[in-house]
């Protein structure tokens, strides 16, 4: 019998990322493709480099992804970890139906993975590869990660 892998619980892997996740899509111009676009999809946690465990712990929980350390450049911020996930079989296949089933509960966070879901159904459509198919997607892009200004 092999040894388990340690693992979160579901909702602590929606807690954090309501606080530190991202839902994010990369659009980057490439004459090299057939549509002239690459579109990314990318799922990420980042931590401070002490809590790399806890990251490898969610990692084992939605059975997908990698950790790795990211260089920190600016001054005055720590050494980070980042989880992430941006192969598009295993944001189709385990993080969306995961976070569908355990929703976001901050408005900002749901909104995000809800425009993220659309622009992922485009792509899984090869929507992105029709003529004009670039068009919606970056006008939903454009609506993800808002940040909202609050008054003190």
């Amino acid at each position: 019998m092999g040894r388990t892998k340690p693992i979160v619980s579901k909702e602590y892997v929606v807690g954090l990322t309501d606080g530190e996740g991202c839902f994010y899509v990369n659009v980057s111009k490439l004459p090299t493709y057939r549509a002239g676009y690459r579109i990314q999809l990318h799922f990420h946690l980042k931590m401070q480099e002490k809590d790399r465990g806890l990251l490898e712990k969610v990692r084992n929980t939605l059975d997908c992804g990698a950790v790795y350390f990211q260089k920190e450049q600016r001054a005055n911020h720590a050494q980070c970890y980042r989880y992430t996930v941006s192969a598009h079989e295993e944001i189709f296949n385990k993080i969306i139906p995961f976070f569908q089933q355990y929703p976001l509960q901050s408005a900002s966070k749901s909104k995000s993975f809800k425009i993220f879901c659309k622009i992922a159904s485009l792509i899984k459509k090869r929507a992105h590869l029709m003529p004009n198919g670039l068009e919606p997607i970056l006008a939903l892009k454009a609506q993800m990660n808002q940040r909202t200004i609050g008054l003190a």
